[in-house]
């Protein structure tokens, strides 16, 4: 069988990461903030570790490629939604306008990437250096909330989150901004 038709350990882990999403968007509806921390963290475990074992032992494949990004953006849209929502003990909730510029420019690059795949490179696709900082800084700042919700408030807490936050809204504009114009750039012939 070829290694991209079959269900390989990294792609395991990876719907064991999509199956444990409505554990965790439970855990952080009904305001049990440590078992959504630990679900949150135990999934980016698993998201190191398929990509480690896919790495280490050749078991790449064309399913992975399509879950691994599927399941992270599952993920982090799960918990921008439940995090603005508001949820009652929640001390360190994402401002709705953070989570709606995240989650609309993921949502539109999607959609212009699906719509726009029959004439568009790879190297269009690939992630810039600005997108992964997006990411990066949408991941630490959806830990450190997570986090900060299962210890309480602390007082040292209210200068640090609206400067993350307005990092993180930041940084989703400049890479959404800078995607399109990758995307759209016509090629020197």
């Amino acid at each position: 069988m070829h290694p991209s038709s079959q269900l390989t350990l990294p792609n395991a882990l990876t719907l064991l990461r999509i199956l444990a999403i409505p554990f965790f968007a439970i855990a952080l509806w009904y305001g049990h903030h440590w078992q959504a921390c630990i679900l949150f963290a135990a999934a980016g475990f698993t998201d190191l570790l398929d990509g480690l074992i896919a790495r280490t032992f050749n078991q790449s494949s064309d399913l992975g490629a399509i879950l691994d990004p599927a399941a992270d953006k599952l993920l982090m849209t799960t918990a921008f939604v439940l995090m603005a929502w508001r949820t009652e003990g929640m001390t360190a909730p994402i401002p709705v306008w953070v989570a709606i510029l995240a989650v609309m420019r993921d949502l539109v690059i999607s959609f212009y990437s699906i719509a726009s795949a029959d004439h568009m490179t790879n190297a269009k696709f690939r992630p810039s250096l600005l997108g992964k900082l997006s990411t990066a800084m949408q991941l630490i700042a959806i830990s450190l909330g997570l986090l900060f919700n299962a210890i309480g408030y602390r007082p040292w807490m209210d200068p640090l989150l609206p400067e993350m936050y307005w990092a993180v809204a930041t940084l989703a504009l400049a890479s959404g901004i800078h995607y399109f114009m990758r995307a759209t750039q016509t090629p020197v012939a």
